[in-house]
């Protein structure tokens, strides 16, 4: 298995944190064709890993037993390992002892948590430390909103030996990597987060009324929105062309009729004017930029190539935001915002600054938990003008 060995390093000498790491995985895998589904599983799970566990380790650990170490804290199945593991560490995976970190103290390797984040953010209310760092060693599962025709999913997975369970209603939860768009019909699932589809909570969309989704990316959240009442007057707006009409592909999968969509930057009150003009809006989903620091278990790279300077600098994008897209808001109408992180930083304490700031009423707020259910975490508040 020297060859496993040879391309992890490479992979890990040449990846800087710029694309994400599950394309850049894939860019490099097409280079390598010779690799089969298991070398691409194992290589995968060593790269993941090492983001997730590396700066726990000490220095002068050598690297295969960092990658050992790794392997065994983040739970990496013995059947992908049992060929690439050797020597005495290979006695880790006969431990059963819940607690990994102890296990490998007990075997000379020292593993400090705290370490792999070591800036001291103030978390949200509800969530500790030690809780949420635990949690970045646990890859997330796979989620999907059930959208029609459950009965013929679920037969079709029992068909493919695909083990699932129901989350909540129309929320399925599968062990991450399931290739479903093999098995399933594209138009009956969404992939999303199960935290994300329970923002959805607070939308209460009604019959005729005009939404807006400030800052929509490929559309998530106004898809589920949609789905709850197909029968508003839909608005989107993102500064990303590709991502827009990325968007509109999947309103078309799903047999939606296209929104109104706008190519704007929302932190320029100008291009917001020259789109909207005197248009007011019954509700407006301001699911904002963020350090996506409650969907790190899923994407530990940006954990790992984490710049301090970017929470000033989207902390300063939120408020902003919302402030400009406030002023489009019918009295009596309602601002979600949804941000996908953990810090209070770009929680209440953005919360508070756009009290402030507008003339917007709190009306609820809270941290969507997602670790209990190895989903991401999203913070949500509800704002009323």
């Amino acid at each position: 298995m020297q060859y496993i060995w040879e391309h992890i390093k490479t992979i890990l000498d040449t990846y800087k944190g710029g694309a994400p790491l599950s394309y850049f995985l894939k860019t490099y895998f097409k280079q390598y064709p010779i690799l089969g589904s298991r070398d691409r599983k194992i290589l995968s799970e060593m790269t993941y890993n090492w983001y997730r566990c590396e700066k726990g380790m000490p220095p002068e650990m050598p690297f295969e037993e960092k990658i050992y170490a790794a392997l065994y804290l983040c739970g990496t199945q013995t059947r992908l390992i049992e060929q690439v593991v050797e020597g005495p560490l290979q006695s880790l995976w006969q431990n059963h002892n819940p607690d990994r970190i102890a296990v490998l103290d007990q075997n000379g390797i020292t593993f400090h948590l705290q370490d792999i984040f070591p800036f001291e953010y103030e978390l949200s209310e509800g969530l500790g430390k030690e809780e949420w760092l635990y949690s970045l060693l646990v890859q997330p599962d796979l989620f999907l909103r059930v959208r029609k025709k459950q009965e013929r999913m679920t037969t079709l997975l029992h068909q493919n030996g695909i083990a699932y369970h129901w989350l909540f209603e129309n929320c399925m939860a599968l062990p991450n990597g399931v290739a479903i768009d093999k098995i399933l019909q594209a138009d009956d699932y969404v992939v999303q987060d199960a935290s994300s589809q329970l923002t959805g909570n607070y939308f209460h969309p009604c019959a005729n009324e005009t939404w807006y989704d400030c800052c929509s990316g490929a559309g998530g959240k106004s898809l589920l929105l949609k789905d709850m009442e197909p029968e508003i007057e839909l608005f989107v707006s993102d500064k990303r062309g590709s991502i827009l009409d990325n968007l509109e592909d999947r309103f078309r999968l799903y047999h939606h009729k296209l929104p109104e969509s706008f190519l704007i930057d929302c932190t320029d009150p100008e291009q917001l004017e020259l789109s909207f003009g005197d248009q007011k809006f019954n509700g407006i989903i301001a699911d904002v930029p963020c350090t996506g620091s409650g969907t790190w278990a899923r994407t530990p790279e940006q954990m790992y190539f984490y710049d301090p300077a970017h929470l000033e600098n989207v902390s300063a994008l939120q408020r902003n935001i919302v402030k400009n897209v406030a002023e489009y808001l019918e009295p009596d109408g309602r601002l979600i915002y949804i941000t996908c992180s953990v810090f209070r930083q770009e929680n209440e304490a953005a919360i508070a600054h756009i009290l402030s700031e507008t003339s917007l009423q709190l009306e609820h707020t809270e941290l969507i938990k997602g670790i209990e259910h190895k989903a991401d975490s999203m913070f949500v508040s509800v704002l009323r003008n």
